[in-house]
């Protein structure tokens, strides 16, 4: 066939070419389609088994969460079960002690009352000092005013033991939450809490006598006409240990600070309970404490008087009474008490604190820093001492 033979047949060719061109096109794009939707379905399944399989993780991790409460939860429980149980066998022997079984034979009121003779005796013996700390306060050397924060009455401090710089905040004389700031300049530059941690205490505290010591918390608590020295771990935020103060008839133990029945104090020779009975109205007490298991080591009458006192701390095993006025006026430290009987009260020096605000409504000794923090009408002031010999008294 010729060349121009295959000329004439290519119009006719032509339609041919054009009808199978558009169904290989056709097919091809239903190809496409099909695996589009074979694609489209299996990210929707992808889409759908990791939407399951995130909301297994997040329900796994809710009941191990809720698993790790529950086991925090009763061994919680069982430590406080364990404290009311140790607090219940405490105050079982205590009220023993106070009720004792009735003798099945007379008493002998001869020996009784030489028996009660030799307690009273005992009872304000002098203390066998546990450190070389001889010093007494010369003269308060300086104060600075940090800021004003929260109400008339409170209490700051730091760790009285430790090492640690955190700031405690106790504002108010019955409260539940205590602030604590990381640093003396969190709590110095800012005015809101907001910097600060919150701890919510198991029971309310009454008064501004709390104490911070060695990780824990020492602080008050009222049970009716009784008051309890709560141990509380700051550290995993649990009740370590209670006692019931063994004192009948408790009254504010400061004249100008009604709230304050107990004021526990911490110096170089540990720890210390001050407060005051209606047996001895007119003057204080003053106790030694044991910070491991809150017993009552030793007790002592003072001579220092409950009148005009505004507060009080132990320097050295030194009672100090820091005594001023109802009206602002300078307040002063008139009255000093050794228990080792190394300083007479009359031979202490008359200590007066720079001129303030109000009335002190907490005075707070840290014996690593020998320095005061003191809580005065809503200001927290640090006063600095200077320290001289008991012997050169």
């Amino acid at each position: 066939m010729g060349p121009w033979r295959c000329l004439l047949l290519l119009p006719l060719l032509a339609p041919a070419l054009r009808a199978q061109q558009q169904q290989f096109m056709e097919y091809v794009e239903r190809r496409i389609t099909l695996l589009e939707e074979r694609i489209s379905q299996w990210h929707d399944q992808s889409s759908r088994y990791s939407t399951e399989l995130r909301d297994f993780k997040n329900q796994v991790l809710g009941m191990l969460e809720a698993a790790e409460k529950e086991r925090e939860a009763m061994r919680a429980e069982a430590e406080s079960a364990a404290v009311r149980v140790d607090r219940l066998e405490r105050e079982v022997d205590y009220l023993e002690t106070q009720n004792p079984a009735p003798p099945c034979v007379e008493v002998d009121e001869t020996l009784m009352d030489k028996q009660v003779a030799t307690a009273k005796q005992r009872k304000n013996e002098k203390y066998t000092k546990l450190t070389d700390c001889s010093d007494t306060i010369a003269s308060v050397r300086a104060m600075k005013i940090l800021k004003r924060f929260g109400s008339a009455s409170g209490l700051w401090t730091k760790d009285a033991a430790g090492s640690s710089e955190k700031i405690y905040v106790f504002d108010g004389t019955a409260n539940d939450t205590v602030y604590v700031f990381p640093r003396m300049r969190e709590f110095t530059l800012f005015s809101a809490t907001r910097k600060a941690a919150r701890i919510k205490l198991p029971y309310p505290w009454v008064g501004t006598g709390h104490l911070v010591y060695d990780g824990h918390l020492y602080y008050i608590r009222q049970q009716g006409l009784s008051f309890q020295v709560i141990k509380f771990n700051l550290a995993n935020k649990t009740v370590v240990d209670s006692s019931v103060f063994p004192a009948e008839e408790q009254i504010p133990v400061f004249g100008l600070s009604p709230s304050t029945y107990i004021e526990v104090s911490a110096d170089e020779e540990g720890l210390w309970a001050i407060y005051a009975t209606k047996e001895d109205e007119k003057n204080m007490c003053l106790a030694k404490l044991d910070p491991a298991t809150l017993d009552i080591e030793q007790m002592w009458d003072t001579p220092c008087p409950r009148e005009n006192a505004e507060g009080a701390f132990v320097v050295c095993g030194a009672l100090h009474v820091v005594y001023n006025t109802r009206l602002p006026s300078r307040a002063r430290v008139q009255c000093v008490f050794d228990v080792s009987g190394t300083l007479a009260p009359e031979d202490a020096s008359l200590v007066y604190f720079p001129k303030r605000y109000g009335s002190h409504a907490s005075l707070k000794y840290s014996p690593r820093e020998r320095q005061i923090y003191a809580w005065d009408d809503g200001y927290q002031i640090i006063y600095r001492m200077e320290m001289k010999k008991k012997l050169e008294v």
